[in-house]
C-alpha cells in the first residue's frame, strides 16, 4: 500500500486528526500533486489554524505556483499565529521564508 492510500486508511478512524491531513499534503507534494495538496492545507489550516507548520509548506507551494502576493500572506498569518503560541522556532522560520520572497 503506497503512503497516500495508508494515511487516508488512517484519517477514515481518525478524521479529525491535523498531522494526518499535514502529513497527507506533503505526500501529494512528493507525488507532484501541488493543486491536492494545497487544498489540503487549506482546508486543515481553516479547520485548525492553530496547526503551525503548515503555513511554512503551503506558503511555499504558492511560491513554487507563482502566487506571491497569496505566500506572503500565509507567511504573514503564520508568524501572528506561531508568536500568539509562543512557537519561536516556527516563528523564525516563517520570517526567514517572508523576507527571503520580499526582499
Amino acid at each position: 500500500m503506497d503512503r497516500i492510500a495508508r494515511i487516508k486508511e488512517l484519517l477514515q478512524a481518525q478524521p479529525d486528526d491535523s498531522f494526518l491531513h499535514h502529513a497527507l499534503a506533503l505526500e501529494h507534494i512528493k507525488s507532484g500533486d501541488d493543486d491536492t495538496a494545497r487544498s489540503l492545507f487549506e482546508a486543515l489550516l481553516a479547520r485548525d489554524p492553530g496547526y503551525v507548520g503548515s503555513y511554512y509548506h503551503l506558503a511555499k507551494l504558492l511560491e513554487r505556483q507563482g502566487d506571491e502576493a497569496a505566500a506572503i500572506a500565509v507567511y504573514e498569518q503564520g508568524m501572528t499565529t506561531a508568536k500568539a503560541a509562543g512557537d519561536n522556532h516556527a516563528f523564525s522560520e516563517l520570517r526567514s521564508a517572508h523576507e527571503e520572497l520580499t526582499m
